[in-house]
């Protein structure tokens, strides 16, 4: 039978690439999005649900209503923004709206989906290295490092939480990925990135779950 994937923010980027990954393993994916891209609805064996803000209460209840009796094997939270602020342009609004979709959202959107995970199941947190606190060595961007160290923080919590029912966390830095999000930036492209991630999705589980994974498998520092 296939594997059941859930993925949020699967209309582009990193989320896109999974999507494909994970339907050219056969699997039945739920493409879950704000607004599904003309990329995503040309793809086969993809259930897309779109409309789904994830910092809005409703629309997860409108997720959870939507995969209800679905049991899902793998669980990915993918979907988050970056915004920049420096000391000399402070955004309290723009911070506050970081940790909302950042770290909040992924957390909510494991919370309303707890009755679709059982023993075996995965959740993978897509997160950054720059919520590392150690690894800080430039400074800046003070809602992005603090709502990904937010979430890091949320997932390890999540991962001792669901030891006892036999779920898995993965928490994975992609590395800097040329998307929308980078303006085209990086080391690497999405779709290395998604090949990458689901490598470390396949080998995850109860002994290392709750372990901070740069994508090219070295463990990051808090």
């Amino acid at each position: 039978m296939p594997k059941n994937i859930v993925i949020t923010g699967a209309n582009r980027g990193i989320g896109l690439q999974l999507t494909k990954q994970y339907v050219n393993q056969g699997c039945h994916v739920y493409a879950v999005c704000r607004q599904a891209s003309d990329e995503l609805n040309q793809l086969t064996n993809v259930e897309v649900i779109s409309g789904i803000d994830v910092t809005d209460s409703a629309c997860l209840s409108d997720l959870a209503s939507a995969l209800q009796g679905i049991a899902i094997d793998v669980l990915i939270n993918n979907a988050g923004i970056l915004r920049n602020e420096t000391l000399t342009d402070f955004n309290n609004q723009t911070i506050v709206e970081q940790f909302l979709v950042n770290a909040l959202a992924s957390l909510n959107v494991c919370q309303h989906l707890l009755a679709n995970l059982s023993s075996g199941s995965k959740i993978a947190l897509v997160t950054s290295r720059m919520g590392s606190i150690a690894d800080n060595g430039s400074g800046g961007r003070y809602g992005y490092r603090m709502s990904k160290a937010a979430l890091n923080a949320g997932a390890v919590s999540l991962a001792k939480d669901l030891a006892a029912d036999g779920v898995a966390v993965g928490i994975y830095h992609p590395g800097y990925v040329q998307t929308d999000m980078t303006a085209g930036r990086g080391d690497i492209v999405p779709e290395q990135a998604a090949e990458r991630i689901a490598g470390l999705i396949a080998r995850l589980d109860m002994n290392n779950s709750g372990v901070f994974y740069h994508s090219n498998g070295d463990i990051l520092p808090w």
